[in-house]
């Protein structure tokens, strides 16, 4: 079975000169063996401060790297901090131009944040998705860490403000409390959900499907390749809902860009 994984990075610097290429060659290697043919990757900079925009641009080069490495196996999100400004609708340009299909947030702002807005009519604009870091944090530690991280129902207000916008709710698994946050979707139906993430917890795959139908779900990992391909497949579901799951419904979102 076809599989799009829409959540992976790169976290190397490999657009220098001798990078060292071991990760990217295991996971390549990793979605060989399990028959992944399509890696949506970014290289997020990580943490709670801003990062100045040349930052961000030598983050977006090793993707744009990995991509003419591996053109037939990885396609590009662009990391994008919405503090930059214009800076920042510059850098998503830059990426699109060179053939990225998507925009990654981290956790520098609140999704609902008006700063947010203009990426938002951006990717709008360039019929790509716009992929978010999420959790619902329930501890003191991790809410300390992570105070702008936004949970499922940031990212419906994002939606309800441009429904048209293409929105993906990053790594269900990834952390915090999911049932809650799959809860939080249930009236926000351009806010797509991908399945990736560590905590490989039973029946979130099948409640996931339960509160909001077999559309909005889509195949990720983020790093955890084996487990989460191992959660779909071991998940009660028919062949025609782990197909939607692995690649049907993300090549429908890919398909607009062209459409």
């Amino acid at each position: 079975m076809r599989k799009i994984d829409v959540h992976n990075h790169v976290f190397d610097a490999v657009d220098q000169p001798g990078a060292n290429w071991a990760r990217v060659e295991s996971m390549i290697e990793a979605a060989e063996w399990l028959g992944i043919e399509t890696l949506c990757c970014s290289r997020p900079i990580t943490g709670g401060a801003m990062a100045e925009i040349a930052e961000v641009r030598r983050a977006n080069d090793a993707v744009l790297a990995t991509m003419q490495r591996y053109p037939d196996r990885v396609r590009g999100f662009c990391f994008i901090q919405p503090g930059n400004g214009r800076l920042a609708i510059d850098e998503m340009q830059r990426c699109f131009d060179q053939g990225m299909i998507g925009v990654k947030l981290y956790n520098q702002f609140k999704y609902a944040d008006p700063m947010v807005y203009p990426i938002a009519e951006k990717c709008i604009e360039l019929r790509i998705p716009l992929l978010g870091h999420s959790a619902h944090l329930t501890d003191a530690r991790s809410i300390a860490a992570q105070p702008m991280t936004s949970d499922s129902l940031e990212f419906c207000k994002l939606a309800t403000r441009f429904p048209e916008l293409i929105l993906i709710l990053g790594h269900i698994n990834g952390g915090g409390d999911w049932e809650w946050a799959i809860k939080g979707l249930r009236e926000c139906e351009n806010v797509y959900l991908d399945t990736s993430g560590s905590v490989l917890e039973n029946d979130t795959i099948e409640m996931c499907v339960r509160e909001l139908g077999v559309k909005r779900i889509l195949f990720a990992t983020d790093q955890t390749m084996e487990g989460c391909v191992g959660k779909i497949l071991s998940a009660q579901l028919s062949s025609e809902q782990r197909e939607d799951i692995f690649w049907k419904n993300a090549h429908a979102i890919f398909a607009r860009r062209t459409s």
